[in-house]
Parts: structure tokens; sequence; C-alpha cells
């Protein structure tokens, strides 16, 4: 089920991604096109596949339509560019951290939530361009980060859930709370409405996958 589930990822996350409405192609992230609008239920449980929207409960996320590019641009300062370039690495540590756990384990929830991260990143590389902020991602093999902080929480992380599938989910779990904080930080004198936008629809995926992976 999870190599279908992969291969589908594949087909529906490569090629050009709509972001609300600006058509953009899609940087390389560990193999994978990343998308950004295709979304993924838990219509009583996990749900079946990929494309079933919200369903009828709670999504992973992957789903939002961001419309960053009908939101109008405004004003960061260094600080907010630097954090900016901060979230980008965390949406990359989150995605290639789900791919190994998701490679590992049997737990199709490392999978969806792994390709929304996808999706999230190619939001922030999007407003990365717009505000002439160097993207720290590009070029990055899986697992490897230019932040020395990045990299060692990523191999810290990565080492506690190699303990088996429950430990994991732990892990998992650790990365949307720091995810959640540091978003919740980021909007807090942020006036810049395309950035409020996409920090906004990050936060309430991190609320999404810190349940999908508690349960």
């Amino acid at each position: 089920m999870r190599s279908i589930t992969r291969r589908t990822a594949t087909v529906v996350l490569a090629g050009a991604l709509g972001v609300g409405g600006l058509t953009v192609a899609a940087p390389a992230l560990a193999g994978n096109g990343p998308g950004w609008g295709t979304g993924y239920g838990m219509s009583q449980g996990m749900g079946q596949g990929m494309g079933q929207g919200m369903g009828q409960g709670m999504g992973y996320g992957g789903g939002c339509q961001g419309g960053v590019s009908t939101a109008p641009q405004g004003t960061l300062t260094g600080a907010q560019k630097s954090t900016l370039a901060s979230m980008a690495q965390e949406e990359k540590l989150a995605h290639d951290l789900y791919a190994e756990f998701g490679a590992r384990y049997d737990a199709v929830v490392f999978d969806r939530v792994g390709a929304a991260e996808t999706q999230h990143l190619t939001v922030l590389r999007v407003l990365l361009q717009r505000y002439g902020v160097s993207d720290p991602t590009a070029k990055q093999p899986a697992g490897t980060f230019t932040d020395s902080t990045v990299q060692a929480t990523y191999d810290e992380l990565l080492r506690q859930g190699q303990a088996g599938r429950s430990a994991a989910l732990t892990a998992a779990q650790q990365v949307e709370r720091d995810d959640i904080a540091a978003l919740t930080a980021a909007l807090g004198g942020l006036t810049a409405p395309d950035v409020q936008r996409a920090y906004t629809h990050l936060l309430m995926a991190s609320q999404m996958h810190l349940a999908a992976f508690t349960r």
C-alpha cells in the first residue's frame, strides 16, 4: 500500500504547480516535484488514497490553497527574511524525516504528511524568491542542511525515530510542535499579507499533522 501511495504522490506532485492562481515550476526535493493543492482526507479514519480533499474529518494540511500570489506583497525586516529562510529549512527537515520513517515503518501517515510538506516548501520558495531571499534548501540532498543547528536537530530526531515505529511517531510530534511554536512566533509583528497568509495556512497544517501523528 505504501509503494502505491508513493507512486501516486509522484504523479500528482510532478510538473507545473498552481499556487493560488500562479503557476510555478516545481523545484526538486528529494527526487519528488512538490505541489500545492492536493488534499489528503481522514474521512472516518486515514482515508483511502490521495486527492480526497479534507474529507469529512481532519485533513493532512496538504490541500490548503494558500493564495500566496493573490495576496499583496508587503515589507519584511531583515529578521523576518531570516525567519522565512528558517521556515524553509524546517519544512525540508519535516519532509526528509518523514520520508525516512515512511520507508522504514508501515504507517501511511508518514507518506501523506511528507507529501504535504513538499507542498509547503514550494510556497515558501515562492516567497523566498519574491522577497529576494536566498533559498537555503536549494540543491541540498535529503537529510542535508546548511544550518548546523537544523542538521543536528534532524540527526537527533532521526536517531530517536530509528528505535521503533512508536518512537518515530513521537519524533514527528515533536517536529510539528516545534513548527507550531515557530510559526506562532513568526506571525507576531508580521505585516506582509502574503507571508501572513502562508504562515497561517502552515500553522493550521502543522496542527492537523500533530493530530494525525498523535492518533
